[in-house]
């Protein structure tokens, strides 16, 4: 099927052909026409499948045949989880949007909002958004969203799951009642999908693949290692395989900064990237990864949600996410736009339990191989049960003592 077939107009099919695209992919094709036809849309595929082209194509095309006189106010709100993502989305928006008459804009925070509110004050009809600047900006009345008559939750179960409920709860206050809301993401849960039910109106599900499935051409390997050994193992698999353009995903912050250090003792350039570098540091560290400069980008799951970078070919789980959903996210960074890729864990004793989640989710057990000179231990070390209870009497004697003074 051509993008032509799917009812989209000689505007948008220019853009289109600019980019490069040539097919619709299956989410395109289903969530498209639905969108056109004024449908609020659940939509889950796989990442990497085009998903934002599946939403902005229509949004543009719906807007710029029904133009509006007077100053131009928020038609369409574009909502996402994190800053990447929401330059990302605004940068396929407006590539859509070349040879239409409108406005995009986009705000985040992390960086000082005085040239985004000149942006606004000059007018804007979709603006892409995370929610905690667009609340800040709204609360300041900097912004009015009285006209906006389309919704749309990128990575909406991330949206409604990661802390951010009470102010998208706001924001839909905020919002007419009658409005098109379309959610996409490639995971979704019966409790996420609940929560959507009450604010979707009749709306239209549509699916790429079965629910949190992973792209196919992901070659997924799972390395049991003990934990103490996982830099080593690490460190060993780049320098021998002379692997570049390797994203690394870590639990904590403070693990991707520590990472990252000791790669670049071993001189593996590297950078780290999370919710504590500044704006500027975090463009800095995307910008030369994507340029080949930085070889590891060490990252915790803000990235997984919003990179997007054509080819990558290795994502490594330093730790495997507790979140099973998040599992599918990391790994969908890889293997994206029909191109193929590796997906590497690094499991320890301590996670199994998290690996079995992740393979209950896809209906799936992973292969597991070892390195030779890495082979784990069958249990982590646990004191045995006579030194518990020892140190559990000796905590209450204490505690007995203390009681008998304090009298």
């Amino acid at each position: 099927m051509s993008f032509k077939k799917l009812g989209l107009n000689d505007l948008l099919l220019k853009a289109i052909e600019e980019k490069g695209y040539t097919d619709p992919s299956v989410i395109q094709e289903k969530a498209i026409p639905q969108i056109l036809a004024g449908k609020d849309v659940l939509a889950s595929a796989q990442t990497g499948t085009g998903k934002t082209a599946g939403f902005s194509l229509p949004l543009v095309q719906i807007l710029a045949e029904n133009p509006k006189e007077g100053r131009r106010q928020i038609k369409a709100l574009i909502l996402t989880p994190t800053r990447e993502l929401a330059a990302q989305v605004y940068d396929e928006v407006r590539s859509f949007a070349a040879y239409t008459k409108l406005e995009t804009a986009v705000i985040f925070g992390g960086v000082k909002q005085a040239s985004q509110v000149a942006r606004l004050k000059q007018g804007v009809d979709i603006l892409v958004a995370t929610p905690g600047r667009l609340l800040d900006l709204y609360q300041q009345k900097l912004l009015k969203l009285h006209q906006v008559n389309f919704l749309i939750l990128d990575e909406a179960d991330r949206m409604l799951d990661m802390g951010f409920i009470r102010d998208i709860r706001k924001i839909l206050s905020f919002l007419p009642e009658q409005k098109q809301s379309l959610l996409f993401s490639a995971t979704f849960s019966p409790e996420i999908k609940k929560l959507a039910s009450t604010f979707l109106q009749d709306p239209v599900t549509v699916a790429a693949a079965p629910e949190n499935t992973t792209a196919e051409l992901v070659n997924q390997k799972i390395y049991r290692v003990d934990k103490t050994r996982k830099t080593e193992l690490i460190i060993k698999l780049i320098w021998e395989n002379n692997w570049h353009q390797v994203l690394v995903f870590t639990r904590t912050k403070h693990g991707a900064n520590r990472l990252a250090q000791k790669f670049q003792k071993k001189k593996i350039t590297a950078a780290a990237i999370h919710g504590n570098k500044t704006q500027n540091a975090r463009t800095k560290a995307l910008e030369g990864f994507k340029s080949g400069e930085v070889s590891v980008l060490v990252a915790t799951d803000i990235a997984a949600r919003g990179l997007d970078i054509p080819l990558l070919p290795y994502v490594i789980n330093f730790e495997i996410p507790n979140i099973p959903e998040d599992y599918v996210h990391r790994i969908g960074r890889t293997a994206r736009a029909g191109a193929s890729g590796d997906a590497i864990s690094l499991v320890s004793a301590d996670e199994l339990n998290y690996l079995k989640d992740i393979e209950k989710l896809l209906g799936v057990k992973l292969p597991k191989e070892t390195v030779e000179g890495f082979e784990p231990e069958e249990t982590e070390p646990v004191a045995p049960p006579s030194q518990k209870k020892k140190s559990v009497n000796f905590r209450k004697k204490r505690s007995n003592n203390n009681r008998f003074k304090k009298r």
